[in-house]
């Protein structure tokens, strides 16, 4: 709402009435944001007093016809929660994360499935790329049992890649999802079992109303929760422009520490990454990395390098000539492949690991990919993108 607010001013405690359909009817109103909601519960006393004074203020500042938020759409919003098992979380109130109360844009309310406990331990977000690469999500995996050891949940975005392999590794020692949408509503589509999982076994938490499919605004504003909740954003893989840079200048922003793994120079998905080392973020390589940084003692076993495997590739086996493959699947395999390659050498078996392909599929799309020039076979059965 244009009415001056001072963006920057911090909610400095609890309003003393907690009805949830008034939270719900104040923050679901027009032009009320986080920062809108805060300040005018503490010029007004209260949320009730502050939904009376909201049209008046409305149209002091130039708004015609301001109406509040309907009461029915919030007691709608209530009965979808309860049939979706999930709990609101006021700010300030019992439940509601502590890391997120200083914060001036802090959500004024929370929708929550699964473990509320774990909003109450110590966060690390581990952040990335989409597109992650098969280094990326093994790196990914160390961190986070590294961090678990250590007693640390991990919170991340629920999206593609490096957030969904944050969130199935810490699956058993505690993960928290940060949702774009309603809390209700699973996106992308193919993480939905993760989110059951997550549901059941971790927290999901959304400031948005219950049902709403996510817009590309929803996503920033998410960002501002995950690096909210945690001590530090680790920034895994990320392209000089993502929304992983967004949480990590978000992280800066309310005080957390940022922290990137390096990447080779040449890949594309690690320059996001190489921008933040270069510009002062802490270099990761291990999850003691992130608990220094943190000023946390890790008590756990050191973890082995990633190890690079040679692989020997057997002779086919005499038999039938197979089918030629239909060009929309070989097509679709050469993407699996150049999506989990990068710059940096990879084995091949591990590759075939990670993509759960049978090798006889994926021997020749690599030939295929290889004598294209997109694809570098070296010594010891290690292979490279090129780009």
């Amino acid at each position: 709402m244009a009415t001056g607010l001072n963006t920057h001013h911090t909610p400095s405690s609890a309003p003393s009435d907690a009805d949830p359909l008034l939270w719900l009817r104040l923050i679901r109103s027009r032009r009320v944001g986080a920062v809108t909601f805060h300040r005018l519960v503490a010029d007004h006393g209260g949320v009730e007093a502050a939904l009376a004074a909201l049209p008046g203020i409305a149209r002091a500042a130039g708004v015609e016809e301001y109406s509040l938020c309907p009461l029915e759409v919030v007691r709608a919003e209530m009965t979808q929660a309860r049939l979706a098992r999930a709990r609101l979380l006021l700010w300030g109130q019992d439940g509601y994360p502590q890391s997120l109360m200083d914060l001036a844009d802090a959500p004024p309310v929370l929708w929550a499935q699964g473990d509320v406990g774990l909003l109450a331990r110590p966060m690390v977000a581990l952040v990335g790329a989409r597109n992650a690469s098969s280094l990326g999500l093994r790196m990914t995996r160390r961190l986070v049992e590294g961090l678990a050891q250590a007693g640390q949940v991990v919170v991340s975005g629920l999206a593609r890649g490096i957030d969904a392999e944050a969130h199935q590794a810490a699956l058993e020692t505690g993960t928290v999802a940060v949702q774009a949408g309603g809390v209700d509503v699973i996106y992308p589509v193919e993480n939905t079992e993760l989110a059951v999982a997550i549901a059941a076994r971790g927290c999901r938490i959304s400031e948005q109303p219950m049902g709403l499919v996510p817009q590309a605004r929803h996503f920033p504003q998410r960002n501002r929760i995950v690096s909210g909740l945690a001590r530090a954003v680790v920034v895994v893989e990320a392209a000089a422009r993502s929304g992983s840079l967004i949480t990590a200048k978000n992280a800066l922003d309310q005080g957390r520490e940022v922290l990137a793994v390096p990447g080779h120079p040449f890949d594309a998905r690690a320059a996001g990454c190489n921008m933040l080392l270069r510009d002062g973020a802490v270099l990761v390589r291990s999850a003691q990395d992130v608990l220094e940084a943190i000023g946390v003692q890790g008590h756990f076993v050191a973890l082995a390098p990633l190890p690079v495997e040679a692989v020997a590739v057997p002779d086919p086996l005499p038999g039938p000539v197979p089918q030629r493959r239909a060009l929309a699947d070989v097509a679709a395999v050469h993407s699996q492949i150049l999506a989990r390659l990068g710059p940096s050498p990879l084995a091949e078996d591990q590759l075939i690991r990670d993509l759960a392909l049978p090798p006889g599929m994926l021997s020749p799309a690599l030939i295929s990919l290889e004598l294209e020039g997109r694809i570098l076979r070296q010594s010891g059965g290690l292979l490279s993108r090129v780009d």
